[in-house]
């Protein structure tokens, strides 16, 4: 290849590779690298179908475009390594220009997409809720006193089922203040304080109070990589976060306990363009993952827009708070959900590297 080729294909944004007459790799571009977690040098020679698996019957279509020098389109089905857990991905295969019997092949996360089209929401989404939670707040917390001190006033001099009227008047408006309470606090969010953050702790921070609390007929596994650099973040903010999902997925396992997974990883290919067109690498991972039920079908893609809730008698806040926080990071946060898997993924900086000072010469 030439300059400007190796150029072209090292700034391909999706894993690509370069496969030989025999099905084997030939070459891989920088994000293919980090999605086989592998370089091109360890992959060379290995047979694609033994490195990449994918849940569709893939080689006869494979070698029919190969002979037909035809491309081949094939979406929405899972790819998966053995390094990783399968993403739903869209691959495009076409035969190399010039090169007879190679081809070339490109793959497309979904997720990742489907993760920017919801990170551009969830800034001006939570803004929305928040001028609204501030304005419902203070407009509704003040009669609400009234009426809870009219009731007990009532009570003084009732019995029977006059009394539970009353009780009931106080009690429904205490609860009412509890869920404005939660508004405020969603309101309230200022912005991260920023530093070197070990999400290791940070995990272990949310996990021990999680079991201490909610999750206390939980149980929760550890799958760390224990290599991670540290993350650039607020600790207590991602503390609340954690413990936020932890509390989702422990009301979605229902009585009786359930597991949770929590897992940390390196992805490398992983990049977001913000809003002011620069490039930022998202690399550290974290995935809160449960064995309970799932997201409903219906609320499944909305699920960090505030007031949507799964649950009965939910906000629908805490998740939309979860977004505006990672957001804040400059981060991502997605959710893959079926009946028995559900995965929250935060998706983090790294921090920057401390510069070592230059020594100065003595004159």
């Amino acid at each position: 290849m030439s300059a400007m080729n190796d150029a072209i294909w090292s700034s391909l944004p999706v894993p690509a590779l370069l496969l030989d007459r025999e099905d084997r790799i030939a070459r891989l571009n920088t994000a293919a690298e980090g999605f086989f977690n592998t370089s091109t040098r360890a992959a060379e020679g290995l047979p694609i179908w033994d490195t990449l698996m994918v849940d569709a019957p893939l080689e006869q279509a494979f070698a029919r475009a190969r002979s037909n020098e035809a491309p081949l389109f094939v979406n929405d089905v899972d790819v998966g390594t053995g390094s990783r857990a399968p993403l739903q991905c869209n691959l495009q295969i076409a035969p190399l220009s010039g090169h007879p019997g190679m081809m070339l092949m490109l793959i497309s996360p979904r997720e990742m997409a489907g993760r920017l089209s919801q990170g551009k929401s969830v800034k001006s989404a939570a803004k929305s809720a928040i001028g609204m939670a501030e304005m419902l707040a203070h407009e509704i917390k003040n009669p609400l006193a009234g009426i809870t001190g009219a009731a007990q006033l009532l009570s003084m001099g009732l019995r029977g089922d006059d009394l539970e009227l009353t009780d009931l008047i106080v009690s429904e408006s205490r609860r009412i203040v509890a869920l404005l309470d939660q508004v405020e606090q969603f309101g309230n969010v200022g912005a991260p304080s920023f530093g070197p953050v070990n999400i290791h702790d940070v995990l272990d921070r949310a996990r021990r109070s999680a079991l201490l609390g909610v999750a206390a007929e939980m149980t929760i596994e550890e799958r760390y990589d224990p290599s991670l650099p540290l993350a650039l973040g607020d600790a207590d903010m991602l503390v609340q976060v954690l413990q936020n999902l932890l509390k989702n997925a422990t009301e979605a396992a229902g009585g009786g306990g359930g597991t949770i997974r929590l897992h940390t990883y390196y992805e490398h290919s992983l990049r977001l363009r913000n809003s002011q067109g620069k490039e930022q690498a998202l690399p550290l991972q974290i995935e809160v993952i449960d064995n309970g039920p799932g997201l409903p079908p219906e609320i499944a893609g909305d699920i960090f827009e505030p007031f949507i809730s799964g649950r009965e008698n939910g906000t629908g806040l805490g998740l939309a708070l979860a977004a505006k926080i990672i957001s804040d990071h400059g981060g991502w946060i997605s959710v893959n959900s079926a009946p028995g898997r559900t995965v929250f993924r935060i998706s983090l900086p790294l921090a920057p590297t401390p510069k070592i000072p230059t020594p100065k010469k003595e004159s």
